[in-house]
């Protein structure tokens, strides 16, 4: 354990209790993690479980090298809203990419993750594997896999996991609820059209829940996962996402694309269970809404 601090038990407890009341300001959440990933150590033994008995005179042991890590994800605006040992779920902000590119391969999501999965585990050949991708522009969920085996199983099974975004788009929609269909072609330039034959099919599944103004809050569940396929049928649509620089209107006012992963649904890899992971809309998001006439 790195940057080892000692706390001695005055009266008998359970371990996770005393970690919640130590001066440290631990959250519950910090505190199961740490048991997790053998920060804490009593009586020199790391190997401990929240319900462990301490007796007065006894000393705790916990390495706070793991809450340091998490903050300098959090200050880049990275949060782990899930890790077990097959999958990571994580909330991206938006300006982040998902991994490298020819121009950026440092500041991205999955070299942050795995950077920081490696110090966790204190293990160089710890390593992350992506499963799906974010535009650069868009923030919110997204999961990377363990391990090759696992990435093979989400990747297969990718088709039947529930993609849920929010996105504040221009305009009152016709209808309350629809379905987007169109064939997509990426051109030379790596932008994507929507051509009337010879592409990929795209099928996204809409419903309006608020409208402001000339503004809708719309929330998309993406049947495929075409390259900016959300952005390109919207603006087809004619409603296209605010801020959407490449395929929208670009004095809108936003500063940023007002898309957002907010719900991913699926059965874990290892024990099948049904997972479900949500992420609120960011603030920077709502500010574009205006009060509702």
């Amino acid at each position: 354990m790195s940057n080892l601090r000692e706390f001695q038990v005055t009266s008998e407890s359970e371990l996770l209790p005393f970690l919640l009341d130590l001066p440290i300001g631990l959250s519950r959440k910090q505190a199961k993690d740490l048991l997790k990933f053998q920060e804490v150590a009593v009586r020199g033994q790391a190997r401990v479980r929240h319900d462990t008995r301490l007796l007065a005179g006894d000393v705790v042991e916990i390495g706070l090298a793991r809450r340091d890590d998490n903050r300098s994800l959090e200050r880049a605006g990275l949060r782990i809203v899930h890790m077990d040992d097959a999958i990571v779920v994580i909330d991206k902000p938006a300006g982040l990419l998902s991994m490298g590119s020819e121009r950026e391969k440092e500041k991205t999501a999955y070299r942050m993750l795995n950077e920081h999965l490696k110090a966790v585990a204190k293990s160089p050949r710890q390593q992350i594997f992506i499963v799906h991708r974010l535009d650069r522009e868009t923030s919110g969920l997204m999961m990377f896999a363990r391990s090759e085996s696992i990435q093979a199983i989400l990747q297969r099974s990718w088709k039947d996991v529930t993609k849920r975004y929010l996105a504040i788009v221009g305009g009152v929609l016709p209808a309350a609820s629809g379905t987007l269909r169109v064939q997509l072609k990426e051109g030379k330039s790596f932008k994507v059209h929507r051509v009337a034959q010879g592409g990929d099919l795209a099928i996204t599944h809409y419903r309006v829940l608020k409208t402001y103004g000339s503004r809708s809050l719309l929330e998309l569940t993406i049947e495929t996962g075409r390259k900016h396929q959300i952005r390109v049928q919207l603006a087809a649509f004619g409603h296209p996402i605010l801020g959407d620089r490449n395929y929208g209107v670009p004095d809108d006012g936003a500063r940023r694309l007002a898309l957002h992963s907010c719900e991913l649904k699926v059965r874990h890899p290892v024990s099948h269970a049904p997972m479900e992971f949500h992420s609120e809309l960011p603030d920077a998001l709502k500010r574009l809404l205006p009060r509702r006439r």
